[in-house]
């Protein structure tokens, strides 16, 4: 695969991100010499901008917040997922020039969730109804969950994820911040919240052992949360698994190859002891 190509993640604030390690050291393991991955600022005014203003060298864009409805807005054509959340975390340039939007943040939670035990048709409760909630929708509507409880602490909040669950096929059932303790005896509990929000709900929720808990956070680990679930016995899976996962599908759609995944682990995991 000769010649220079470049790919990046971009969001504001977007120093801390980690996908760079990841993709890069796919690209060194996979033998791809002329591949490099960067970080870029961008916030999601800016988002279009920068995107129309790429040149040929380019074959994907990782989206973290806050553009990932920009980047759907400005794709050419976008993947069903993605459409249906409302939202892109991938853009993929065809050879046509135009932008292929994806949601590979939804693939990512499935498998990290069946890796982590989750059976078809497990009762789902999610904490939070920010924009990560639109991908835990879909993710619960591919593990063959039928309803959907999300924990909000703005009821408008849960309003406006009707239509996403509407169109994953999920119904979905909202309940207030103050009854979250009461509603992680489901089989997956799914945080989507800020750091800190679901601190005082991790001394409160009567954990069951056969419960999941995928926190969507990964800095400072464990959470309080994950902690508590952790000594109950809970399966608990973490932020940094998601994002293993989501980068393995980016990387495989924007370089046409097997991602090594074993490497891109390693080099995470590595960069996560520094």
């Amino acid at each position: 695969m000769a010649g220079r190509r470049r790919a990046a993640v971009l969001g504001k604030p977007i120093a801390h991100s980690l996908s760079p390690v990841i993709h890069n050291a796919g690209y060194a393991a996979a033998g791809l010499t002329g591949w490099s991955y960067t970080r870029i600022e961008c916030a999601e005014s800016e988002l279009p901008g920068l995107v129309a203003g790429l040149g040929p060298e380019w074959a994907g864009l990782s989206v973290t917040m806050p553009g990932k409805e920009a980047a759907l807005a400005v794709a050419d054509a976008a993947s069903p997922v993605a459409t249906a959340v409302g939202a892109a975390n991938t853009l993929v340039r065809r050879p046509d020039g135009s932008w292929y939007a994806d949601n590979t943040d939804v693939a990512g939670m499935v498998e990290v969730l069946t890796g982590a035990g989750v059976r078809p048709g497990a009762s789902v409760t999610v904490l939070g109804a920010g924009g990560t909630a639109r991908a835990t929708l879909a993710a619960a509507a591919g593990l063959g969950a039928r309803e959907v409880t999300v924990v909000a602490r703005r009821p408008e909040a849960v309003a406006e994820l009707r239509p996403v669950a509407e169109a994953v096929g999920v119904r979905l059932i909202g309940a207030g911040w103050a009854e979250a303790a009461g509603h992680a005896g489901a089989d997956v509990v799914i945080s989507t919240v800020p750091k800190g929000v679901a601190d005082p709900v991790a001394v409160e929720v009567a954990w069951r052992a056969g419960t999941v808990l995928f926190d969507a956070l990964y800095d400072p680990w464990p959470t309080p949360l994950a902690a508590a679930a952790a000594a109950a016995g809970c399966r608990v899976v973490s932020g940094l698994d998601l994002l293993l996962a989501q980068a393995v599908g980016q990387f495989e759609q924007f370089t046409g190859v097997a991602a090594p995944r074993e490497a891109m682990a390693a080099a995470l995991a590595a960069a996560r002891e520094r």
